[in-house]
């Protein structure tokens, strides 16, 4: 029932957490970059996670070289040839994830598993093309990957319980704990964090405190690691946009209703820390708020 190997399709922030806890735990890895660019950009990012575990003591050196050697990359999907079980973790949009899921399923074993990282897109329309939808189900993974101990599995009336088995199996394997949740756009985590988000920018733009006093009061006043503001940036804008955008279609819900700052700065590109600026500048000694805000 165990997983030897895994296929992670999508060399983001979110696939290469995937990849490096997988590989952290001994399964061998095969990771699979779908867009354009180097993957050797995405075994750097990885090395650089594992160095910093090196450097807090949390592994060697030794270690972490034998961890980067069980993790192959590379640009074609006759990777996932072989694969336990393979989890695609490319772009949030649905047409894009339908033909390429297809693709997937074309060329992994037959008796694989195959999860998606989606949670806001609705599984039941992902499966629509596939031939094996009996072994198709979400495996919804939590930022940053090799930190958060959380993966949201959902299954859609089709997957066999061998299925659900497999998936669980794995997220044991590497550290992960999962939790059953039936196929609706947003699961648990995301149908109840986005509309705090959304709100968190929402209150920043009526000018009822500073984007600082926000986060601060989440912190301390609800215990939360982090607050509204920096927790959307670390995310992405982009991604917390095409949560909201999803689930207001798909539920219909006001909640979801984006606010003018969010649609402003992804429009310009400035998606949070990934790109250095987003609610706040990264690009400075210390965090600041992006001045292109328009507060009240």
């Amino acid at each position: 029932m165990g997983v030897a190997t895994v296929a992670v399709v999508g060399c983001g922030m979110m696939g290469r957490g995937i990849m490096e806890v997988a590989a952290v735990a001994g399964l061998k890895v095969r990771g699979i970059k779908v867009t354009p660019g180097d993957v050797n950009d995405a075994r750097n990012k990885i090395q650089q996670s594992l160095e910093r575990r090196v450097k807090r003591g949390k592994m060697t050196a030794e270690q972490c070289a034998e961890v980067m050697g069980r993790i192959e990359l590379s640009s074609g999907l006759a990777a996932v040839q072989g694969a336990d079980i393979v989890v695609e973790s490319a772009v949030e949009d649905e047409p894009t994830k339908i033909k390429l899921l297809k693709d997937i399923e074309a060329k992994m074993h037959p008796e694989a598993v195959l999860g998606t990282n989606t949670s806001s897109l609705r599984l039941e329309a992902l499966a629509a093309g596939l031939s094996r939808p009996e072994r198709f189900l979400g495996l919804h993974f939590f930022s940053p990957v090799p930190a958060m101990d959380l993966v949201e599995l959902g299954a859609i009336a089709k997957t066999a319980d061998f299925a659900a088995l497999k998936a669980d199996e794995f997220c044991k394997q590497i550290g992960k704990t999962a939790v059953r949740v039936q196929a609706s756009p947003g699961y648990i985590v995301n149908r109840l964090l986005v509309p705090y988000l959304l709100h968190g920018i929402e209150t920043l733009e009526s000018g009822i405190a500073s984007a600082e006093a926000i986060d601060t009061a989440m912190k301390l006043g609800c215990g939360h690691p982090m607050g509204p503001l920096a927790l959307s940036d670390l995310i992405g804008l982009d991604i917390v946009r095409a949560m909201a955008e999803t689930m207001h279609r798909e539920l219909g819900d006001q909640r979801y209703t984006m606010p003018k700052t969010l649609i402003q700065l992804t429009e310009q590109g400035q998606l949070g820390r990934k790109s250095g600026i987003g609610i706040f500048d990264y690009r400075g000694e210390a965090p600041k708020l992006n001045p292109a805000i328009k507060i009240g």
